[in-house]
Formats: structure tokens, C-alpha cells, sequence
């Protein structure tokens, strides 16, 4: 293993992170405060409490799950996207470097980031309603693995992507939308049963849901299917990024 390599290319990344560093921190903070004064405030108003848990808390670890899953898409994405845009990919693949410490160095900068952010968002909720993690250190392992296996994910969507449009197109259309029906902002055990069924299909329910359990103990699922369930998407991008480097699918071409 080159750990000069990785390290390389995880300090690049994070230089870029550190550069605008009031821009990262600040946006989640006042997105978080106004996801607050929507639901908490408006929505809270009418739900007192879901599970024995106030609406405000309740809501907490959706919101975390929200920014933490988009961010570490995009940051990944674009980490690998823009070398492939302006042609130093070609250098790096040309490197003595293995595809393990590429990924290595991508992923971990990106997973990096977004836990950075998770955390600032976890410490903005704390100015709005009380919290108590029942669990932290299944807290801090579910968030972890949410951040590393979708910045595999956006690692993924960067070498897809041919361009600027399609960089943001997976996150905006597909995955924005499992995480607003995944029980980011509710208990899927609201909903009526046939939609209870069909929301179980959505893979991000098993993420937010063990990720709420750490916090209040009660889950839409078993704790050990959620764990199964991020284990196996995160087996999957793994399995994917190895195919495509293995081939060259749309690196080499």
C-alpha cells in the first residue's frame, strides 16, 4: 500500500474543503435553522410528540442523515469529476498508484467532509431542542458508514458523469427524493400499511432508521437489518468502483 499516495490525494482534497471552510460550515447551519423553523416550528405545532419523542428532536436525525448523505455524494463526485474534466486523470491513473489508494484517497477525503458537516449540523440542533444520544458510539458508527458508503456512491456518479448536468442529476432526482420518502421528517409506522410496505423497498429507510435508534432507541426496523442493509450497499459500490477500474469504463475513454 502507497500511504504516500493516499495521503497525497486525501491533503489536496481537504485543502480545497479548508478554502472555503466558512462557506461549508455556514450553509448547513442556516439550512438546519430554517428545516427548524419549517417543521419544527410549523409541523411541530401539530405534533407534539411520534413515539414517545418530541417532533423537534424526533426530526434530528433526518436532518442529520439529509445533508450528510447529499454532501458526501457531492463531494466525492465532483472530487473524481473535476481531475476527469480537466485531464490530470490520466496523470494520476498513469501514477504508480493502485486503484485501492485512489479510492482510498477520494472517498476518505470526501467521507471526511461530510462528517465534518454532520457534526456541525448535530451541534446547531442542540440550540433548538434537546437531545440525548442513547448510543453514541453506534451514533458515530452508523454516521461513519452512511458518510463512506455514499461517498462511494458519488465516487461512482463522478465517473459516470459526462458532464456538469449529469454530475448533479442521480443526486437531485433520485436520491433527494428516497431521503425526503425515507423517514427523514417521520415514522414510516404513520403511514397506512400498504405504504408502510412499499417505503421498505427504500434502501435509505434502514439507514435513517438505525441511525434514530442510536439516538432514542426506537426503530422502524431491526437494528440488524439496518446494519446489513448499509454493509451490503457499501459491498455493492466497492464491488462496482473494482469493475470499473478493472476495465476502464468511462476512465480510459
Amino acid at each position: 500500500m502507497n500511504w504516500a499516495a493516499v495521503q497525497a490525494i486525501y491533503v489536496t482534497e481537504m485543502h480545497r474543503f479548508f478554502r472555503t471552510l466558512a462557506q461549508s460550515f455556514v450553509s448547513p447551519v442556516i439550512s438546519t435553522s430554517l428545516y427548524f423553523v419549517v417543521f419544527g416550528a410549523a409541523i411541530g405545532s401539530r405534533i407534539q410528540e411520534v413515539e414517545g419523542v418530541s417532533y423537534g428532536s424526533f426530526i434530528v436525525p433526518g436532518l442529520v442523515m439529509l445533508s450528510v448523505i447529499t454532501q458526501s455524494i457531492s463531494n466525492a463526485s465532483f472530487g473524481i469529476y473535476f481531475p476527469k474534466f480537466i485531464g490530470t486523470i490520466y496523470e494520476l491513473l498513469s501514477a504508480p498508484v493502485n486503484f485501492l489508494e485512489i479510492v482510498l484517497g477520494f472517498v476518505g477525503a470526501a467521507a471526511t467532509k461530510s462528517l465534518f458537516i454532520g457534526l456541525v449540523i448535530l451541534a446547531t440542533s442542540t440550540l433548538f431542542v434537546d437531545i440525548e444520544i442513547q448510543h453514541p458510539i453506534a451514533m458515530l458508527a452508523f454516521l461513519v458508514l452512511t458518510c463512506l458508503s455514499f461517498a462511494l456512491l458519488g465516487f461512482i456518479i463522478g465517473i459516470w458523469a459526462g458532464n456538469f448536468e449529469q454530475l448533479q442529476l442521480v443526486p437531485l432526482l433520485i436520491i433527494t427524493p428516497l431521503i425526503f420518502l425515507g423517514g427523514s421528517f417521520y415514522s414510516i409506522s404513520m403511514l397506512p400499511a400498504i405504504w408502510q410496505k412499499i417505503a421498505l423497498f427504500n434502501p435509505v429507510v434502514y439507514l435513517i432508521s438505525g441511525f434514530r435508534w442510536s439516538f432514542f432507541g426506537i426503530a422502524d426496523v431491526p437494528i440488524g437489518i439496518s446494519l446489513l442493509a448499509i454493509a451490503g450497499f457499501t459491498g455493492l459500490c466497492l464491488a462496482a468502483i473494482w469493475w470499473i477500474f478493472r476495465t476502464g469504463w468511462r476512465i480510459r475513454s
